[in-house]
C-alpha cells in the first residue's frame, strides 16, 4: 500500500514538473522594420513566461491579411492595423468588440484621439498601440525651418536636382506625403479632407496637387520616373548619400535610426506643412480568432507600462507610448489624418498620372 502511494506521489511530481503546453497566439504585424521585429522578439520571451507562445507572422501588406480574414481564410488572433484596413474589417463585421474588456484601457492617455481612426468611429473594435506622426528626415541644412511648405520642398528640389524623392504610392508613406502637400497647398480646405471623399468635389480639391507634382517630378531622383519602393528603401538612400531626405511615420526615427547606426549623426526632423499628420495604430482581434481570450491577454501585456516604456525607448523601437504616463512627451504639433476613403482615391489618381 505504501509502495503504491509512493509511486503515485512520484508520478504526480513528475507530471507536475513537465512544462504546460503554451497557448499559441498568431499576431499578424508588419515585418519590414528591424526595430519592430526586435521588440516583438522581446515580447515573445516575456509572454513565454506567462505560458503564451506569440507567433509574429511578418506582413508586407496588411491589406492581404485583411482580405484573408474577410474571406474566412486566416488564422490571425491579433492584427496590427489602422486606416483603410480597419475600415474594411469594420464594414465586413469581422472584428470583436474588445476595448471594454481590456483593463489597460483605463491607463490610455486621455489626450489621445483614439476613438476615430482616419475619420471612422472605432466603436471599441480596436485599441490604440502607438502613435504615428508623418515627418521628414533630412541632411543638415537642406531646409531652413522646422516646418517645410510645399514651396520650400520644390525650391530644395530645384537646388538639389536628383537628390530628393518619396516612396511610391500606394506605399502609405508616399500617400501621406501627398496628403501633407495638399494641406500645405490648400490650408483653407483642411476640414473637407476629414469628410468621405465622395461627399466632396475631390477633382477640384486635388487639382493644385497634380499641378505641383508636374513641376516637382522632373527635379526628383531619376527624374521622377522611378521612386523608392518604401520608406525603408528611402532611409537607406539617405544613409548612403544618394538622397538628402527621407520620410517617416515615427517622430523619434531621426534619433532612433542614428542610435542604431542606420543614419549618420546630425540628421534633422521636419514637419511637411504646418502640422504633422497624426494617427494611431491599433491592435484588433478578428471574430475568427481561435484563441480570443489569450489574444486579449497579449494585448493587456502590450499595453502595460513595462511594454510601452520599452517600445518608446529611442535606443530600441522609439514608437511613442499611448499611456497617461506619456502625457507631455515631445511630439510634433498634430493634425488629423484624412478620412480613410481618400487613401484609395489619391493612390488611384496618382497612378493614372505618373505610372
Amino acid at each position: 500500500m505504501r509502495f503504491t502511494a509512493a509511486i503515485s506521489l512520484l508520478l504526480v511530481t513528475l507530471f507536475s514538473a513537465l512544462p504546460l503546453k503554451a497557448e499559441v497566439v498568431n499576431f499578424y504585424a508588419w515585418g519590414g522594420s528591424p526595430e519592430v521585429n526586435s521588440y516583438l522578439r522581446w515580447a515573445q520571451k516575456e509572454l513565454q513566461e506567462q505560458g503564451i507562445q506569440l507567433r509574429h507572422n511578418k506582413v508586407a501588406d496588411a491589406s492581404e491579411v485583411v482580405k484573408q480574414i474577410i474571406d474566412g481564410h486566416s488564422n490571425a488572433d491579433i492584427i496590427w492595423i489602422n486606416g483603410e484596413n480597419f475600415h474594411a474589417l469594420k464594414e465586413a463585421g469581422a472584428l470583436r468588440s474588445i476595448a471594454g474588456e481590456i483593463k489597460a484601457m483605463n491607463n490610455i492617455n486621455p489626450e489621445l484621439n483614439w476613438q476615430t481612426d482616419f475619420g471612422e468611429p472605432v466603436n471599441g473594435l480596436e485599441v490604440p498601440w502607438g502613435v504615428g506622426q508623418f515627418n521628414l528626415i533630412s541632411r543638415p541644412g537642406l531646409f531652413a525651418k522646422k516646418t517645410v511648405s510645399a514651396e520650400s520642398l520644390l525650391n530644395a528640389a530645384r537646388e538639389n536636382k536628383g537628390r530628393i524623392s518619396y516612396p511610391k504610392p500606394p506605399d502609405f508613406h508616399g500617400t501621406t506625403l501627398l496628403k501633407s502637400l495638399l494641406l500645405s497647398l490648400c490650408p483653407q480646405q483642411r476640414d473637407l479632407f476629414q469628410q468621405p471623399v465622395n461627399s466632396t468635389n475631390a477633382n477640384e480639391l486635388t487639382e493644385p496637387l497634380w499641378r505641383y507634382l508636374d513641376k516637382l517630378h522632373p527635379l526628383l531622383w531619376q527624374q521622377g520616373e522611378n521612386f523608392p519602393s518604401s520608406a525603408g528603401e528611402q532611409i537607406s538612400y539617405l544613409a548612403n548619400g544618394q538622397l538628402l531626405m527621407a520620410v517617416s511615420f515615427n517622430p523619434n526615427d531621426y534619433k532612433t535610426l542614428v542610435n542604431h547606426g542606420r543614419l549618420p549623426a546630425g540628421v534633422e526632423r521636419h514637419t511637411l506643412s504646418d502640422k504633422a499628420i497624426t494617427n494611431n495604430h491599433y491592435l484588433a482581434v478578428p471574430n475568427s480568432s481561435n484563441n480570443p481570450e489569450t489574444a486579449k491577454a497579449v494585448i493587456e501585456f502590450l499595453l502595460s507600462e513595462k511594454a510601452q516604456q520599452r517600445k518608446a525607448d529611442i535606443n530600441r523601437w522609439g514608437d511613442p507610448s499611448v499611456l497617461k504616463s506619456a502625457q507631455g512627451s515631445s511630439l510634433l504639433e498634430p493634425t488629423d489624418d484624412f478620412h480613410a476613403s481618400w487613401q484609395e482615391y489619391l493612390e488611384r489618381e496618382w497612378s493614372a498620372r505618373y505610372q
